[in-house]
C-alpha cells in the first residue's frame, strides 16, 4: 500500500514519536500492537497515552466519545 498521507492536524501529544503526523504509519504501528492511534481519543484521554481498544470502548460506553 502506498500512503503519503501527512496530517497537518495531528492530535498526538507524544512529541518524540517517529510517526507524528504520518497517519498511515501511525495507524499501521498502533494496529500492529492491538491499539488505536491517539487521534481516535478525546484530547484529555489522548494525554494518558493509553491506546488500548478496551480504553476506547470504555470511553465510548461512558459517553465520552
Amino acid at each position: 500500500m502506498n500512503c503519503d498521507n501527512i496530517g497537518n492536524e495531528c492530535a498526538c501529544t507524544y512529541s518524540s514519536c517517529a510517526n507524528h503526523a504520518k497517519c498511515c504509519e501511525c495507524l499501521r504501528y498502533h494496529r500492529s500492537k492491538g491499539e488505536l492511534p491517539g487521534c481516535y481519543f478525546p484530547k484529555e484521554a489522548e494525554k494518558t497515552y493509553n491506546r488500548s481498544i478496551a480504553y476506547f470502548v470504555d470511553l465510548y460506553n461512558s459517553g465520552k466519545i
